[in-house]
């Protein structure tokens, strides 16, 4: 049931991107991002800030740029690397978002995509992904003056 009055909860999300390159950290980062939202419906007005980390092998860019590209300008963001404990999952971009909301913590979707499902198979129940259709939504809502850290 929905609370009358918005409280912040987190919103938690992992990927794995392909390479060590800009784009395929964005990729996996807005492929995340869109998924969060439209899972759960969240507004960028909503949205109290994000924190985002990277394994250590993962530096070629910021994985926040994909939420500025999916348009939270206004929203606090923060990147970070994630402790590196040994055989661990390599290439993670993992993401925790503070949302405002009236939804109880119990009917909040947490999204682990790609090689991330294995760190959180209990909240992998995200129906099959049409990748296509995602990368369609992602170029509809794409902020085009929102650029790499290197162009």
């Amino acid at each position: 049931m929905a609370s009358s009055e918005k409280v912040c909860r987190g919103v938690r999300g992992a990927t794995t991107a392909d390479s060590n390159t800009s784009e395929a950290i964005l990729q996996a980062a807005r492929q995340l991002l869109a998924l969060m939202i439209r899972q759960n419906g969240i507004e960028p007005e909503d949205v109290a800030s994000a924190i985002f980390t990277v394994t250590r092998d993962l530096d070629a860019e910021f994985p926040a740029l994909a939420a500025r590209q999916l348009g939270w300008m206004n929203t606090a963001l923060m990147c970070s690397y994630e402790v590196s404990v040994p055989g661990s999952l390599e290439r993670c971009i993992r993401v925790l978002v503070h949302w405002n909301t009236h939804k109880p913590a119990d009917e909040i979707t947490h999204v682990y995509i790609k090689d991330a499902a294995r760190l959180r198979p209990d909240l992998c129940s995200l129906p099959p992904v049409d990748w296509t259709e995602l990368e369609q939504w992602i170029d509809a809502h794409l902020d085009q003056s929102a650029r790499p850290s290197r162009s």
